[in-house]
């Protein structure tokens, strides 16, 4: 107790001067749990854009050819066909499914007197094991439907308010799509995320691929080609496996990378990791090097400490105090005084972050949940720990240079 009261009569005879010295600690943490924060917020808000979307997967178009081949000329355009799905499901190792995909365009859309155009796209039953479906009522598209041609629908989000207000079950109503009635079979919940293909979900009708097809003339042609890999297979592995099938089914270039547009969603996964702890990277170097100006601070505060307790340090000396003993007193001087303003600012980096949490959460921003990890503010107290001891070793240090009989000579 007399050890902790004399640090605390110590940093409390100079005010002024400890509380100034105080900021600078205080601001350097509150500065980096705020970054801290944000930069969770920046990730989780990017991350939760591609939830919902098979990440180890991939998806393909045709394009134009940029190189001749076989006597074909460059700039040929070529289509995918149904009977690539047969050939890459034989063909490709890992492949968990294929999600072909076709669009008819945009379409009016009526019911009753409720009128407006909307995108119909033709899709099978293992669409939703590539993009999230959650449906709010009814059913996906099944194996039978596809089978039969059934003329059937899954609506999105906006569809559902615009022409059924948002109320009520319209499972089992119909819609005409052009001059095409369509059964309702379904009706998808509110897209949460900024991926999608073809078109924004809320505002597309998702019917059977083969009644598109037949009812567009589109024969066995499919526009896109989304594939999901097995979790064990590499991404790039398995892309290049399906486009090394297309390329020689459809006689194109095996060096042509153009004619075949991919997107793989693993790559793009990578690179957003790559850019997250860059991003972690920076706001560390940021935080740390504030928080380290604010322990130069300290050190030199207290080196002005040691400078006018020449005398006092002599004393001790003199009466037999250890160099251990007045090199601990400095030290916890400086560690208290960072520890204690340094938890401060951490209290004062969560508040912030906690109110900018609610004024988010009141719009639909890109920034989601800033918050401060557990493990992270513990992290940082720690170092604030460490950064308040190495303060103070160099006036502590200095401390012991001092020898009794210059000291107690000193006016």
């Amino acid at each position: 107790m007399d050890f902790i009261r004399e640090i605390w009569t110590t940093l409390a005879s100079n005010r002024s001067r400890s509380l100034l010295t105080a900021f600078g600690v205080f601001w350097g943490m509150l500065m980096l749990m705020v970054l801290i924060g944000l930069g969770n917020a920046l990730t989780t808000g990017i991350y939760s854009n591609v939830d919902g979307f098979a990440m180890n997967s991939c998806l393909l178009s045709s394009g134009t050819t940029s190189k001749p081949y076989k006597g074909f000329q460059r700039g040929r355009s070529w289509n995918m066909v149904m009977g690539d799905l047969e050939a890459i499901e034989q063909t490709v190792d890992g492949l968990e499914c294929l999600s072909p995909q076709v669009f008819q365009g945009n379409t009016t859309v009526s019911y009753g007197d409720k009128h407006e155009s909307y995108r119909l796209s033709g899709v099978t039953q293992d669409y939703p094991r590539v993009m999230r479906c959650d449906l709010l009522y009814g059913r996906f598209i099944n194996e039978i439907d596809m089978q039969e041609k059934r003329k059937v629908c899954v609506i999105g989000n906006e569809v559902y308010k615009v022409l059924f207000g948002g109320m009520g079950d319209p499972v089992g109503e119909r819609v005409m799509c052009g001059s095409i009635q369509y059964t309702i079979i379904g009706v998808r919940k509110a897209n949460e995320n900024n991926i999608y293909i073809g078109g924004n979900p809320d505002r597309m009708l998702l019917a059977p691929l083969t009644t598109i097809q037949q009812v567009c003339n589109f024969g066995d042609v499919i526009h896109i080609m989304m594939a999901v890999a097995r979790q064990d297979v590499s991404a790039t592995e398995f892309e290049k496996q399906i486009k090394d099938v297309l390329k020689e089914r459809h006689q194109i270039a095996p060096d042509d990378d153009k004619a075949i547009w991919g997107f793989n969603a693993a790559e793009e996964l990578k690179s957003l990791g790559y850019l997250r702890i860059g991003l972690s990277a920076l706001i560390w170097l940021i935080g740390l090097g504030t928080l380290i100006s604010g322990a130069v601070g300290v050190s030199n505060i207290m080196l002005v400490t040691v400078k006018e307790r020449t005398k006092e340090i002599g004393i001790r000396r003199a009466i037999g105090a250890s160099p251990w003993v007045i090199a601990r007193q400095i030290i916890a001087e400086s560690t208290v005084l960072t520890a204690i303003s340094g938890v401060m600012g951490i209290m004062a980096g969560v508040g912030i972050l906690s109110v900018v949490e609610k004024i988010m959460a009141q719009s639909d921003n890109f920034l989601k949940n800033p918050q401060v990890s557990f493990g992270a503010a513990v992290s940082c107290l720690v170092i604030i720990v460490v950064i308040g001891v190495l303060a103070g070793l160099l006036p502590a240090m200095r401390a012991l240079k001092i020898k009794p009989i210059e000291a107690l000579s000193e006016e």
